[in-house]
């Protein structure tokens, strides 16, 4: 893998994406349908979709591709794949809310090492270098033309006062529970997988996730995270979150910052 080549094409098609996405976004119709599981799902959900996998699969031929929105790609079993969420957080999209992004990584046996996480409506750009260390470029975002930008870094925490960031759409009392064994300085509520790029830049401390997620939801952001210098561990043993599972499925996880002693579930 040619890692300046993923970052290129991988960036530009996220961003063309998101293009798709506001336009549908700032127009009336929202396009919103229901899924097979109950889930919803927008024009822009589709649109973005169609965007980054006929790019993906022009630039990477060989490399296995697995989508939200492409059912059919969700039976393989694979270890070494790009995986794309072209929209996370469509409820947050379909309340106006403006925390919604698009996805993509590249998983290398198990472990999502490069990623791209954009916010176009809130005009954040974060995404992993080609050795490895994560950025948020600032805009203009020309396709062609990567603008300036800032290493992100996680956080040295005090774990007498830790900032948590949690679900702003998926929040229970079980989330609430876990966070109450913590001593907590502020909190702070955020949609879609911008709650791993918090971590990463250090604007929190730990994100605790007791719900159920799939690996598009959470491989760019983990790979942003993990180049910030960050982890994200199951809840249960604390061991690393992999990638390649059966069906994509996740289990309960913890993103944080390294220095945050983390509290048994």
């Amino acid at each position: 893998m040619d890692h300046a080549d993923l970052v290129a094409v991988t960036r530009r098609l996220a961003l063309e994406a998101g293009d798709a996405i506001m336009a549908i976004y700032e127009s009336e119709d929202l396009g919103v349908e229901t899924k097979a599981d109950a889930s919803p799902v927008t024009a822009a959900d589709v649109a973005a979709d169609a965007i980054i996998s006929a790019g993906l699969r022009a630039a990477f031929p060989d490399l296995p591709l697995v989508t939200e929105e492409q059912a059919n790609s969700h039976a393989q079993s694979v270890s070494t794949f790009l995986i794309v969420d072209p929209l996370d957080g469509t409820k947050e999209f379909i309340h106006r809310r403006g925390d919604f992004t698009v996805n993509i990584a590249y998983v290398e046996d198990g472990a999502p090492i490069r990623g791209v996480v954009y916010a176009p409506a809130r005009g954040r750009l974060f995404y992993t270098l080609a050795d490895g260390g994560s950025v948020e470029e600032t805009g203009p975002f020309d396709k062609d033309a990567p603008g300036p930008v800032s290493p992100v870094r996680v956080a040295r925490p005090d774990n007498a006062a830790l900032m948590v960031v949690a679900s702003k759409s998926h929040r229970d009392q079980a989330t609430d529970d876990y966070i109450g064994r913590y001593a907590v300085r502020d909190m702070k509520s955020a949609g879609s997988s911008l709650k791993f790029c918090l971590v990463a830049t250090g604007e929190a401390d730990i994100y605790p996730r007791l719900g159920r997620t799939m690996e598009w939801d959470t491989a760019a952001g983990h790979a942003v995270l993990s180049g910030a210098g960050g982890h994200v561990v199951r809840f249960d043993d604390h061991e690393a979150l992999t990638y390649g599972k059966d069906g994509f499925a996740n289990p309960f996880f913890i993103a944080h910052a390294p220095g945050v002693a983390l509290k048994d579930g």
